[in-house]
């Protein structure tokens, strides 16, 4: 879920005669345009929220994911993550179709993660190359921005992945390589490869937030940084726990997600959300917001990537972009969540 707000204003054409009272209008650019952040080491740089198409295709249709898709463009969003094993690819079908009848590749950075889809499992490398021709034809593209690897089904020596993607970023199809679920040790021997020419790893998708903290191991977290690759926390809100909107069992029956979000409904959990309820009454912000800032202001997190099923949550998450938590709201959060 997601969350937006100040700042968020949409270029709109000025009426002949404006009434004295109405707000002046905004012409250009959306004003998150101009908000940007370097994924790592690549050369692309990314509005510092990713959208996630993990229920385009599943929870919802392709208009309304496309709805989705113009809302957050036109606020500045300019990233959009996928993966071939979402809905046995559906989403990548969506996101190709928007591309496709939009014309709008150019202005969006394409991530896809590969690895997982039943036609082509694994990242040996006959399935990889499958894999990407397949995402690259329901992408509707010539190229994949960031091709994550699913180092969760790895099943072919790394140094064996690397030189199929060396094809890969030599042939234009890929530009960027991404890591998923990677271990230390896994992203340790992958810059070693590098150094011998493979191509760099420098993005990282782990899954984490404030309620999910263990897949960002204090080891994962010093190595991205001593790398430089930047992080892109994949369930930001928590299968849409931290947007608040889920606080009773009764709550959790009524959404499609609602067994994910029954376990954080324990003290810790509860404890968690009334901790940014009170943030964001302070700051007048949707408590989405103040996760998605508490994400923002840890080390090495560049953009999360969030799954929303509304246009109006895009305005409730765009406001974390714009807040800065401060050392006594990062304590409360801390202390709420141990």
């Amino acid at each position: 879920m997601g969350s937006s707000g100040t700042g968020t204003a949409r270029a709109v054409v000025a009426p002949m005669h404006p009434h004295l009272s109405a707000p002046i209008p905004v012409q250009g650019p959306a004003l998150g345009s101009h908000v940007r952040v370097p994924l790592g080491e690549s050369s692309h740089v990314v509005f510092p929220l990713v959208l996630g198409g993990a229920e385009f295709g599943w929870n919802l249709n392709i208009d309304d994911s496309h709805a989705i898709i113009d809302e957050f463009v036109a606020i500045g969003g300019n990233a959009l993550h996928t993966a071939d094993s979402f809905v046995g690819g559906r989403s990548e079908h969506i996101i190709g179709q928007w591309v496709h009848t939009r014309g709008r590749r150019d202005d969006v950075v394409i991530t896809t993660r590969v690895g997982a889809h039943p036609d082509n499992p694994g990242l040996g490398p006959v399935q990889l190359v499958r894999a990407v021709e397949a995402s690259l034809m329901r992408l509707q593209t010539d190229h994949i921005d960031v091709l994550y690897l699913d180092g969760s089904v790895a099943d072919a020596p790394l140094e064996e992945t690397l030189a199929t993607t060396e094809w890969l970023v030599e042939s234009g199809k890929v530009r960027t390589l991404g890591a998923y679920r990677f271990s230390p040790s896994q992203l340790v021997e992958a810059r070693i490869l590098s150094s011998a020419g493979y191509p760099r790893i420098s993005v990282l998708d782990v899954p984490y937030n404030v309620v999910r903290r263990t897949d960002f191991t204090d080891d994962l977290r010093l190595v991205a940084s001593a790398q430089g690759i930047a992080v892109t926390p994949s369930h930001a809100l928590e299968h849409g726990f931290l947007a608040g909107s889920t606080r009773t069992r009764a709550d959790a029956a009524k959404s499609v997600r609602g067994s994910q979000k029954l376990d954080n409904l324990t003290k810790r959990g509860t404890r968690t959300l009334r901790a940014l309820d009170a943030i964001a009454e302070e700051l007048a912000v949707p408590t989405a917001a103040v996760a998605v800032a508490w994400l923002l202001a840890q080390k090495v997190i560049a953009a999360p990537i969030v799954s929303i099923d509304a246009p109006s949550q895009i305005h409730e998450l765009v406001q974390g972009v714009g807040i800065k938590l401060n050392r006594g709201q990062l304590a409360d959060i801390a202390r709420a969540s141990q």
